[in-house]
């Protein structure tokens, strides 16, 4: 390795290189602290994954980095959920605002003991400023929230809540204008619900049953089809045997 003498000069072409920046996509911590965090959370990116597909246009993650100031990788914040609408449907390491159309438009969070002053606080008021349309939380264990779903709209640079309604059984529903569905809570927990196909979207373990009763219906099908056409060439059959000779 060349060491320059003090009194000497750097050649003319030589230019130092600013120092590159790096914005990390992980910090090493568990994406959830139990169960209970970890099941809404995969719930939600994977079914508003799959609501979404046909949408080129719009990006669902979750527990990845965002980045919101471009040379500074302490400014990161890393959604449970989270939806863009107007960026490109494509796997990504990070997300930084300054190489995006835009921000999210919808985050939840799925809070805890360790996360709900963080979320009340600090990340409410950052959302804000990055322009989040709608800012969710939902309490799994319905311990810090009442009532532990809740949704906010940005309304002139201000969060205001949305409107709860009880539906019958105890459920809660509230509207996300952003998604286009309704957020549900029962005794199965967070749903999502599609108001004109007038349906929940399901878990993975609702949508295994639901394929096992489609392929049952299926095999049924087929084996009447298949019975259908057995009586049919048999009843063939018997006609061509029976038919009577005619005499000149």
């Amino acid at each position: 390795m060349a060491v320059w003498p003090s009194s000497a000069r750097l050649p003319a072409r030589s230019v130092l290189s600013p120092v590159a920046v790096e914005y990390p996509s992980t910090d090493g911590k568990p994406m959830a602290e139990t169960d209970h965090q970890r099941t809404p959370l995969s719930y939600a990116v994977d079914r508003l994954r799959l609501h979404f597909r046909g949408r080129p246009d719009v990006y669902v993650s979750g527990n990845l980095f965002i980045y919101y100031e471009e040379g500074n990788p302490k400014a990161v914040v890393a959604p449970d959920v989270f939806v863009v609408m107007g960026a490109d449907a494509r796997d990504r390491e990070t997300y930084r605002l300054w190489e995006e159309p835009r921000g999210p438009d919808f985050v939840l969070e799925i809070t805890s003991r360790s996360t709900r002053r963080e979320d009340q606080t600090v990340k409410r008021d950052l959302y804000r400023r990055l322009g989040v349309r709608e800012y969710w939380q939902y309490d799994p264990t319905n311990d810090w929230l009442t009532p532990p779903l809740q949704g906010l709209e940005l309304i002139e640079g201000k969060y205001e809540r949305l409107p709860a309604r009880e539906r019958s059984g105890g459920e809660l529903a509230l509207t996300s204008a952003v998604l286009g569905l309704e957020l549900r809570l029962s005794e199965r927990g967070l749903r999502f619900h599609d108001p004109r196909a007038g349906r929940d979207l399901p878990n993975l373990a609702e949508t295994d049953d639901e394929r096992q009763r489609e392929a049952a219906a299926r095999r049924a099908a087929q084996a009447r089809v298949a019975e259908l056409e057995a009586l049919l060439r048999r009843a063939g059959s018997a006609g061509v045997g029976g038919r009577p000779t005619r005499r000149g």
